[in-house]
This record gives C-alpha cells, structure tokens and sequence, in this order.
C-alpha cells in the first residue's frame, strides 16, 4: 500500500505548521506581531493558495478571483445576520456559495484560453462588483455594506441561547474571535488549506493538472478531455477563495463592495507570482511581504527615518532621509514595484526561486569543503 503522505511532504507541512504558529514570535523583530495584522497573513496567504491551484497548476490566468472573495465575505456576513454568529455556519456556507458562483463562472470561462480566458473572468469579476456596489442594493447595502445589527434575527443563536446585549461580533462556540483567537482561528485554516494543496499538488488529479499546463492542446488529440479537470481547479480554487475572504468578515465584520474590485484580483496575481508561481510556500509568502508592506512599510514617517539614519553625519542625515522618504509611507508601493521588477528581471520563480538558488549555493559550498578535507593528508600519511 502506498504511503498516504511522503516523508519529504511531511518535513514540509510539520515545517510550514511551526512557522506558522510561531509567527507572533517571529515577526516581532519586524514589527508586525500584531494580531490583525497577522491574521490578514492568514486569510491572505489561504487566498493566494487557492488561486496558485488553478493559476499555478493548470497556467490559467483569471483576473476575476476578488469575485468569488467578496461572494464569501457577503455569504458569511448573511449567515452571521440570520443564523447565528457562530463562524464554523458562516464559513461553511461561504465556501459553498461560493463554490456554486465559481461553477457557473467557470462553466463559461473554461471555454475560452489564454488571454481571453483572462479577460472573461476579469469580465464577470467587474460585473459582480458593479451588480454589488449599485443593483443589489438590498442585499449588498451598496456603497456602505453590511455590518451585523442588534435588530439581526440571528436564527439559531435565539432558538438555543440566550443573545447577549450589545453589538453581536463573530464568535466561536461563545469565544469572540478577535485578537489572538482571531489569529490562532485562522492559522489553521491556512495550514488546512496549505495540507489540502499539498496533497493536491502531489496526486494524480495534480499530475493531470501539470500535464494540461504543460501541453493542454496535445492532451487533447490524445482523446483526453481536459475540461472537468480544469473546472474542478477552477471550483476548488473559488471555493478556497470564498473562505478567505469570509475569514476577513471575520476579521473585519463588514462585507463590503470593495473587496470585489478588480484591484483585489490583481493583488493576489501580484502575491503568486513575487512568492513563486506553482510552488506550494511561495504564494504564502508574497502574500505576507505584500501585506507587511501595505501595513507596516506604509506607515513608517520621517521620525522614524531620522532614527534609522541617526549614525550619519547631521547634513548627510537630511539628504537620506528626504531621498528614502519618497519610497515610504505613501510611496511604499514605488519601493514594491522596484521589489516586484528586480524579482521578475532577476528570479523568474519568485522568492522561492531565490530560496532554491541559495540553497544550491551552499550545498556547492559545502560540498567543496568535504572534498577539500578529503583531499588534505593525514599525519600518518
């Protein structure tokens, strides 16, 4: 019998299981140990996973994935208003509803490749927010969005317990999920979904996915019809991206149009591609370097320049300070799009393509060292 996980797959996943957990301790010298911030890390690294199944597996390229986000982010908001503010109801339905939007989408996307496959979802993503922001009215709230409200009829939560007063928050079995619960909550989601990748990655329907990347057209006059295989990423890749994004209502209780933009879809593209496409940790981590930058690199000031540059000379100081000032605080995403060049000009595969070119390195370097001990005679020679 086959092993069910290898022992290469494991040392992985047990790896990225105790980075993850272990990121309130690790991203303090950053200064992001904030649990907010961290628990976008999260839901954002679930996003770029979910689009890295179809976007890295099979090389199709939608520009419409913020749709199936902000499906989840009003299909949880919507459980948390009738049924209960319990998060497992809301998650559930979010990722079910938004597994039937990306089945339709898809259905009608997959029959095109390339570019226009490109275009169609960015297509039906711009028609979702505009049918959001202005025609569903009454069930998006528009411009303004939907918030939990004491007048909520919260279902379940009044059939079986007792509603506390004051402005209902998601919660887990009676524990809010705000601050560190938030956090925690969320990570293991994001190792779930990191597992459930993992094992698609490595299992024959992700060999057929890398085959119809490599060579769909030859797969097809071999007799081998591709487009099941394809839809299911498809599915699969909207339904992880309805989670995160009702990870976010989560979060952030108010599901809003916003997230629905098209700015949304080309920021986890963004995400994929700087960490790695078709890698398993890659897209985590451009997910995280483009919301350390969003988060944090924005908020540094001159105050905070000035400190950094305190060891040069007082005339020199200023000159750094003003220069380095343009790349920060509001012009932080200048100093992503250098970062996002130099990546594309200089590693093709992303940061993981960096990580691999080290690694080599040093295995060569090592590896010379051996030899060279080897070589060295002893004094008994």
């Amino acid at each position: 019998m086959t092993k069910f996980i290898s022992r290469k797959d494991l040392t992985l996943f047990i790896s990225f299981t105790a980075i993850v957990l272990a990121l309130p301790f690790l991203a303090a010298p950053f200064g992001a140990a904030y649990p907010d911030l961290l628990q976008r890390f999260m839901i954002f690294g679930i996003f770029a996973i979910g689009f890295n199944i179809l976007f890295g597996l099979t090389g199709y390229l939608s520009f419409g994935h913020a749709a199936f986000f902000g499906v989840g982010s009003y299909a949880a908001m919507w459980s948390f208003k009738l049924l209960s503010t319990n998060a497992i109801p809301a998650l559930i339905f979010a990722v079910i509803v938004a597994g039937i939007f990306a089945l339709v989408i898809g259905f009608v996307s997959l029959r095109r490749s390339g570019i226009y496959f490109s275009i169609l979802t960015l297509a039906f993503a711009q028609m979702s927010y505009n049918l959001a922001y202005s025609v569903l009215t009454p069930i998006t709230n528009g411009e303004t969005g939907l918030r939990m409200a004491l007048s909520d009829p919260r279902v379940l939560d009044r059939m079986f317990f007792e509603v506390p007063a004051g402005t209902p928050v998601p919660s887990l079995f009676g524990a809010t999920l705000s601050g560190w619960n938030g956090f925690f909550f969320s990570a293991v989601f994001l190792i779930a979904t990191f597992f459930l990748a993992m094992r698609i990655t490595n299992s024959p329907f992700g060999m057929m996915l890398k085959g119809i990347k490599s060579n769909q057209n030859r797969m097809n006059y071999t007799g081998f019809n591709t487009r099941p295989y394809t839809l299911t990423a498809f599915v699969i890749s909207g339904m992880l991206a309805g989670l995160a994004g009702a990870l976010l209502v989560v979060t952030d209780p108010l599901a809003g149009a916003e997230r629905m933009r098209w700015t949304a879809s080309g920021e986890v593209v963004l995400m994929t591609i700087l960490g790695g496409v078709g890698t398993l940790v890659g897209p985590v981590i451009g997910a995280w370097v483009i919301k350390y930058f969003e988060n944090i690199f924005s908020s540094f000031n001159n105050n905070i320049l000035y400190n950094f540059w305190s060891f040069l000379p007082e005339g020199m100081q200023s000159t750094v300070v003003y220069i380095s000032s343009k790349f920060v605080g509001e012009g932080w995403h200048l100093t992503l799009g250098l970062v996002f060049m130099l990546i594309v000009i200089f590693l093709p595969g992303g940061i993981m393509e960096g990580a691999r070119r080290i690694g080599a390195l040093l295995e060569r370097i090592s590896g010379r060292t051996r030899s060279r001990s080897e070589l060295k005679p002893t004094a008994a020679e």
